[in-house]
């Protein structure tokens, strides 16, 4: 078997089950009444909590593969982008179906009211936009340079999502300060590799 059918009939379908495993486990606790005093509010954190840990898996991708050289890996930048927009619409709907039972009147005034439900809808939108965009026809139809572009707001993503994870917690702040930590270890290794690309061309043009 070659690397390359190795990946998609072995590694591709385990990343895709094991992706889905919070999903079981949260539906399983939700059958079993795991879900404590609270199923809602439960939900909404796993679910939150889950979003946040796929978009930073899926902003690693590219830095784990320019130091291990394993081009591989932005092969699952996709799957694992849409499984935090699928994780992020689970949160969402919970906040919006179950805690606010679709009322679109209290929803906008509760995004008025608390700044954390206004970042977090903003960061959903963006997750949105780029999972309607994720496939190769619109790859093809807007151009590759302008889906790289459109594809950077992964960023701005994951820095809402921390940012409304930070406003959420009033007590133990560790955890999303770790998350912050993580996202800023990551913001700083795109910057590394911008400048030192820019520094190649430079190099380039000027042996």
């Amino acid at each position: 078997m070659t690397s390359d059918a190795f990946l998609k009939k072995i590694i591709k379908p385990a990343v895709f089950i094991s992706s889905l495993l919070p999903l079981f486990y949260l539906i399983w606790k939700a059958l079993t009444d795991g879900l404590g005093a609270n199923p809602v509010e439960k939900t909404m954190h796993r679910t939150g909590d889950w979003t946040l840990n796929f978009l930073l898996i899926t902003l690693s991708l590219t830095p784990l593969r320019n130091i291990t050289g394993w081009s591989w890996l932005s092969r699952f930048r996709r799957m694992t982008g849409l499984f935090a927009f699928l994780y992020a619409s689970l949160h969402f709907l919970t906040y919006a179906g179950f805690d606010q039972l679709f009322a679109l009147e209290s929803i906008i005034k509760d995004a008025v009211k608390h700044k954390r439900i206004f970042v977090g809808f903003g960061t959903f939108i963006i997750l949105l936009t780029l999972a309607l965009t994720s496939s190769n026809k619109i790859v093809k139809r807007i151009g590759a340079k302008r889906w790289q572009a459109i594809h950077r707001l992964t960023y701005l993503a994951a820095i809402g999502g921390v940012i409304h994870y930070l406003w959420l917690v009033k007590i133990d702040i560790r955890l999303p300060l770790v998350y912050a930590g993580v996202l800023a270890l990551l913001l700083g290794c795109r910057i590394f590799l911008l400048i030192a690309r820019k520094l190649k061309n430079v190099d380039e043009y000027n042996p």
